[in-house]
């Protein structure tokens, strides 16, 4: 896999049009883009459809998050839409995250569809320690995330989102060695943007730690020159 294959840029804009100029800019750039609420909730699976069959990789970060029944069928739609990646709230229980795996398969197998890859969100990258406490979650950061990761690996799903800092742990401590890790919260040594993610690294620590592929939002998408910005991302990456 390339460095650019292990790019996804983050389409966090209002606007298809937007999107798709953003597209239009980076899909010779990087490998994937994320539709996440805004975008979807703005551009409707339409949208998504639309991006998918103009030969666009697509995460689409939509943290499904809800009883089993409704985790998986909503999944199948994602599936029917032709995503490469989407992602479920590993909090949301074994149950939810097992059903969800084996309903996805059968319907893709029935149905000859391609199967999305299934990730796992363990703890946002807004969140630190003081945000688990103020839900009830008293193990510290690290330890919760490890331990939401290896219950996504038992349950099946291709992998998780953790943020860069917890990626050595997962990779030492999570059996299966295809066990992808997306890591957002990336920032450029020359473009910071911190905003209101916490626990955040550059891409080059990221890679280094064992991530498999890195989401980006502010660094490129907010940057004058996107394509710059992009480039200069990757030479970090190639400076290990």
């Amino acid at each position: 896999m390339t460095d650019q294959e292990k790019i996804i840029v983050a389409l966090d804009v209002e606007t298809a049009k937007e999107a798709r100029e953003i597209i239009a800019e980076l899909r010779g750039e990087v490998g994937a883009f994320k539709i996440g609420l805004q975008l979807f909730t703005a551009a409707g699976a339409s949208f998504v459809r639309e991006t998918v069959e103009a030969g666009i990789r697509v995460f689409l970060d939509v943290k499904f998050h809800d009883i089993p029944n409704t985790t998986a069928k909503a999944s199948i739609e994602v599936a029917r839409l032709g995503v490469w990646m989407f992602n479920v709230h590993a909090l949301g229980g074994a149950e939810m995250m097992r059903r969800t795996v084996e309903t996805v398969g059968e319907i893709c197998e029935r149905e000859n569809l391609q199967k999305p890859k299934i990730i796992g969100v363990t703890v946002l990258t807004s969140a630190n320690q003081a945000t688990l406490k103020e839900v009830g979650i008293e193990a510290e950061t690290d330890a919760q995330v490890l331990k939401l990761a290896q219950l996504t690996a038992k349950c099946g799903l291709d992998g998780v989102v953790a943020s860069p800092l917890e990626t050595a742990l997962i990779r030492k401590n999570v059996e299966n060695k295809d066990f992808l890790v997306i890591t957002p919260g990336i920032r450029s040594r020359k473009l910071e943007t911190f905003d209101d993610q916490r626990r955040v690294t550059t891409a080059s620590e990221a890679i280094a730690a064992g991530a498999n592929y890195l989401v980006i939002g502010r660094p490129i998408g907010q940057a004058e020159n996107r394509v710059s910005a992009a480039r200069q991302i990757l030479e970090e990456m190639a400076n290990i």
